[in-house]
């Protein structure tokens, strides 16, 4: 059985832009995770829909940020199961936030294709999916 620590630094997913890739999953799981907590926390009852998915988003940027960076086959597979979900995921909200606005009383992450997060919920799962394929 091959050790996939031992992989070259060109095959790892944490090297050069993956870095990069790492780090945004990183700030996107802190930031959706504390943005849900409060709303969650603060004001469930205005719109949990919203609130809900906001807390799905962060559990997602969580399991990608480590899938990510957790090297060997498995964790590869789980980081395009999660990521594949998370495109899913916000072209899903994103279409459905405009065109059945009264679904969300408040935005969520994924709201308008993360138009609240400069649309990187909608740019960086591309990105993500590109790098996972260039580095199977």
């Amino acid at each position: 059985m091959a050790d996939d620590t031992l992989a070259p630094p060109s095959k790892t997913r944490s090297r050069g832009i993956g870095r990069a890739l790492i780090a945004v999953y990183g700030i996107l799981a802190l930031a959706a995770t504390g943005r849900s907590v409060y709303e969650i926390i603060a004001k469930f009852d205005q719109a949990p829909l919203a609130y809900t998915l906001s807390a799905v988003a962060a559990v997602v940027y969580i399991v990608a940020t480590v899938a990510l960076i957790a090297p060997g086959p498995l964790w590869h597979r789980v980081a395009l199961i999660t990521i594949s979900f998370e495109l899913v995921g916000v072209v899903t909200v994103g279409t459905l936030s405009l065109f059945l606005p009264e679904l969300f009383a408040k935005a969520s992450v994924w709201s308008w294709y993360g138009m609240g997060y400069l649309f990187i919920p909608l740019v960086l799962p591309v990105l993500g999916l590109l790098w996972l394929r260039r580095t199977k």
